[in-house]
């Protein structure tokens, strides 16, 4: 019976724990965001720099996204399309629909 030396087994084993845990850790997140009813929903999100945001305009008109300091625009997005956008800068950002000034949302980037 051949024996595997037990310091180099525990080697492999801790070196694809630490693999596994650092690549699911530190992928992006997809976040989702439809527009539904005049609302955004959720109203507020919370995510990570680097996490992708989808907005989803599940309404029969379009809609934008548009961030009140000017950190994101998504332009008309028509109905039942989506606009994307990869959340790079910190910080706690409102946006309205510019169509429907009621339509009020907030993403906060960690």
């Amino acid at each position: 019976m051949m024996r595997v030396p037990r310091v180099l087994a525990m080697g492999a084993v801790v070196g694809w724990v630490a693999i596994a845990a650092s690549g699911a850790a530190g992928a992006p997140a997809t976040h989702t965001i439809t527009m539904d009813g005049t609302v955004f929903s959720p109203e507020t999100l919370t995510v990570k720099r680097g996490d992708r945001v989808v907005w989803v305009n599940k309404d029969p008109f379009p809609h934008t996204a548009t961030a009140a300091s000017k950190a994101f625009d998504s332009r008309s997005v028509a109905a039942g399309k989506s606009w994307s956008h990869v959340a790079k800068q910190s910080g706690t950002f409102d946006y309205v629909c510019t169509f429907h000034p009621t339509m009020k949302g907030r993403l906060i980037v960690q």
